[in-house]
């Protein structure tokens, strides 16, 4: 699948842990056993969900995390004391080998938009059969919005859109259909879900993320052939603005716990 780099995950882990939705996380909550947990976390990376959750339980907690980049992996078991043990795994391959029923719950963050509707199902599969708690924290739903904004925003937006729902290794991503997708996958098997938002929202103190998360709309855009010196007057507008504290973004994600 497609990686991403231990730097890139730090910037965005302040506005992660600031957006997540405290009322699906209660839901999940309440329906963790009251005495030690075990928890499946999917596509771990650094350890976003552990810096996220790890304090919240009311018991102790043992964590599973999975990913199939090591080097991540490696920085997790460095960030966190407690029990943690990790596991490299193809999850695209291997993800029926993880022993879902083994677990309390099952967890992931910021992953499944870059899944495919085949493999959604089949990790519906899973969770359902398990009977365990699943929250789902952060998946893109294709909203953004700028303050003050430009002319080219929503192209590139659009653009970013259609980019998100390329391959990244688990065959045609949903992108930001995916917690939607998702969601209707877990009803057709009657579960009950609680959903809420949980969007980015930047602030004074937000210039390293914004550099590097608007460099990245800029090579999309080059990508997929806009114009060039309308995409170089944006970036320079957006550059100027962030150096100034100038610049607010909204960058919608989707919360969700599937309880059986």
């Amino acid at each position: 699948m497609s990686g991403f780099s231990s730097h890139w995950l730090a910037l965005r882990e302040p506005l992660d842990l600031a957006a997540r939705n405290t009322v699906v996380e209660q839901a999940f909550f309440a329906a963790l056993p009251t005495s030690q947990v075990h928890v499946l976390d999917l596509a771990s990376g650094a350890g976003s969900t552990v810096a996220a959750l790890n304090d919240k339980f009311s018991a102790p907690v043992c964590w599973k995390l999975t990913d199939f980049d090591e080097a991540l992996l490696d920085v997790a078991s460095s960030r966190f004391q407690g029990e943690l043990n990790v596991q490299q795994i193809d999850l695209q391959a291997d993800l029926e080998k993880l022993p879902f029923d083994q677990f309390d719950a099952i967890t992931t963050s910021a992953f499944l938009d870059l899944t495919s509707k085949a493999f959604l199902e089949r990790l519906v599969d899973k969770v359902v059969e398990a009977r365990k708690p699943f929250l789902a924290s952060l998946t893109y739903d294709g909203r953004t919005e700028f303050s003050p904004g430009h002319g080219l925003d929503e192209d590139l937006r659009q653009a970013l859109n259609r980019h998100q729902q390329t391959d990244k290794g688990f065959g045609p991503a949903l992108g930001p259909e995916a917690a939607k997708v998702a969601i209707e996958l877990f009803k057709a098997r009657d579960c009950r879900v609680v959903q809420g938002t949980s969007d980015w929202l930047t602030g004074a103190d937000s210039e390293d993320f914004l550099l590097e998360f608007l460099s990245g709309w800029r090579r999309v855009g080059l990508q997929v052939g806009l114009d060039a010196e309308r995409l170089e007057s944006w970036w320079q507008d957006r550059q100027r603005r962030i150096g100034e504290a100038q610049l607010r973004v909204m960058v919608g994600h989707l919360d969700f716990v599937v309880l059986p």
